[in-house]
């Protein structure tokens, strides 16, 4: 057998005969290496493996040169900790950085975008940003309005809670929303001109 960075023990393992196997899981060096990590043991969790199996089908998921990183000193790797170590600081530089909150003022609602879309967009950024500091938030969210009765209602109001928030913004989407169908249906039954 060739030089291997895995301890002997680990070599040792087998897999259970009804283990399954996680070939779903390829990691190609492109995606963020923690994610990659944090998916792989919650499913050897849900498959109730201890460290050595682990650690043998963690090689299952890394394909083509991304296998090269394995190039370690011979059994320098004796448990799933130690290659969680090496994966990652190897892999370091494609870990997803958090935006800045400052990103957050980049989303602006467009011309006649609703509000529900607006949010989808700016809570889309948010699930990337570094902050959780609501007024933060609520500044940024705020801001990105366009000039009319729900930025004045939000900016009217001392806002202290996400929760505060999210019934105000029902309010104004179901207004939004009867305003539409009315709209669509005057324009429906106005005679062509």
């Amino acid at each position: 057998m060739g030089q291997t960075p895995f301890a002997s023990h680990v070599l040792q393992v087998k897999l259970p005969k009804h283990f399954n196997k996680p070939t779903d899981l390829k990691y190609e060096g492109k995606s963020d290496p923690q994610e990659h990590i944090d998916t792989f043991d919650a499913r050897m969790s849900l498959e109730g493996v201890g460290d050595a199996i682990r650690f043998k089908a963690f090689s299952i998921t890394l394909s083509g040169p991304e296998m090269g990183f394995i190039t370690l000193p011979s059994g320098s790797i004796s448990s799933f900790h130690d290659i969680k170590i090496k994966f990652l600081a190897h892999f370091t530089t494609r870990r997803t950085q958090a935006k800045h909150p400052i990103s957050l003022l980049d989303v602006e609602q467009r011309v006649r975008e609703s509000i529900q879309d607006y949010l989808d967009r700016f809570n889309k950024v948010l699930l990337e940003v570094n902050t959780r500091i609501l007024e933060v938030v609520c500044l940024c969210l705020i801001a990105g309005l366009l000039e009319g009765d729900f930025r004045r209602h939000l900016t009217s109001k001392d806002v202290k809670s996400m929760k505060e928030i999210h019934q105000i913004t029902l309010e104004y989407m179901r207004d939004e929303d009867v305003s539409r169908v009315v709209l669509t249906k005057i324009e429906e039954l106005s005679p062509l001109a």
